[in-house]
Formats: structure tokens, sequence, C-alpha cells
């Protein structure tokens, strides 16, 4: 089954069920639906951030410091969260990943979905699963704040070099509230 024909739920704004539906109609049509990130450090508090493929049928070949992606039909936000962050890490026995909230990403121009954000150390040797990653490394946090806001000093030079790097726009939006509530707990 391609990943156009993976079956998803279709939600309202209180994030209830209101129809399922292939994948590629969900995307075509704008429909509401739900997807779990997640913030994957490792032993050393580093985020794992990646560069998507460029065949992904959303945000190809943007930066991301979640994996994560759609919650199937029927399937639970925790279930996604742990299987798509093995699937993404490209490893098995992962903790289950720690919920920290969710929110309704909605970009204006049609694209809107429930976004569950979680967050799971990962101390397995990752192997990220190449059609969906292009480029990956764990970055210090402080790494990643630079590239968020477009400095283009750092430590790693990805694909991209020392360019300013294109974020998924969903994912700076988890990660803003992210890093809200992070200076709320300090």
């Amino acid at each position: 089954m391609s990943a156009a024909d993976e079956i998803l739920d279709v939600v309202d704004e209180q994030d209830r069920v209101v129809t399922q539906l292939p994948r590629g109609r969900v995307y075509a049509e704008g429909l509401r639906h739900r997807c779990a990130f997640v913030l994957a450090r490792d032993a050393h508090g580093r985020i794992f951030v990646h560069r998507r493929t460029a065949t992904k049928l959303v945000y190809p070949s943007l930066y991301d410091m979640f994996v994560g992606g759609v919650v199937g039909a029927g399937e639970n936000y925790d279930d996604a969260a742990l299987r798509e962050a093995e699937e993404e890490l490209g490893v098995s026995g992962l903790p289950r990943p720690e919920f920290l909230f969710k929110f309704l990403y909605d970009d204006g121009s049609g694209a809107s979905w429930w976004s569950a954000v979680y967050e799971v150390r990962c101390e397995l040797p990752v192997r990220p699963q190449a059609e969906e990653v292009a480029w990956h490394a764990f970055l210090p946090p402080e790494e990643v704040e630079r590239r968020v806001a477009g400095s283009p000093a750092g430590t790693v030079d990805g694909p991209g070099g020392a360019e300013p790097w294109e974020w998924v726009p969903d994912g700076l939006a988890a990660y803003g509230r992210l890093r809200a509530l992070w200076g709320a707990e300090g």
C-alpha cells in the first residue's frame, strides 16, 4: 500500500472523528486529521534533527526537529508517537514517548491537523529510514536554536552547508509552543 492509500481519521475542530478517508484524498482536500510529533533526544540531551527526503508528500526536503507523522485510522496518539518514532529513527524498543501537549495546527491556507507533541530519550543507535530521512544528526539544543533563528553560524554543516535551514512550518509551530513550555517550567 502506498502512503497515499493509508486510511486516516478525519476529525473536526474538537478532534472528534467524522469519517475515514485515504491519506491522498485527505491531503488533496485539505481535511483535518491527526499527527504525532516526537522530539527525540540522545543520552547527552542533543536533539535529533533531520532533512526530509524530496519524495515526502508534505514538506519535501525541509528540515525538522521532530520525528513523527500521521495517526492512522483507529490509532491513538500515544501508539502513533511510538510507532512513528521507531520507524523514522530505525530502532525498536524505545521507551514510550512522554506526552507534552496537543494543539490544532492551521496554516491559514487549508492545512490543518491536530498535533500531539511528545518527547523521548533514544539511547539506541539510530538507522533512519532512507525513504523518510535524507540527512540527520543529534544537535545540541543551542545549535537547534541557532538554526531555527536562521543564523548561519553552527557546529554542523549538513546539506545546505552553513546556509540558514528551511524548516517544516508545523514543526516550527510545535517547537515554538515547546519552547514556551520550557520557559514556563524554568
